[in-house]
């Protein structure tokens, strides 16, 4: 039941994408121009049909690389 309590101390909030109900579903607008503009940030190319998960999971790689997408 959603909102049946608040979240327990340590717990992990985030979870894998591999384990998203949608996760294999294609990646949205949004994560293809964020990918976009952190992989022309980076240097990188990436390839346009990724799933949802995976976009998620190259987006967190690429941010942990430097570019968070933030001007300046």
């Amino acid at each position: 039941m959603l909102g049946a309590g608040a979240p327990r101390q340590g717990d992990d909030l985030q979870r894998d994408p591999e384990d998203w109900a949608t996760g294999d579903e294609p990646m949205t607008a949004a994560q293809r121009s964020y990918l976009d503009n952190l992989a022309k940030q980076a240097g990188e190319q990436v390839p346009a049909d990724l799933t949802k998960a995976q976009a998620s999971e190259q987006i967190d790689r690429l941010k942990q690389q430097g570019g968070d997408g933030a001007a300046g």
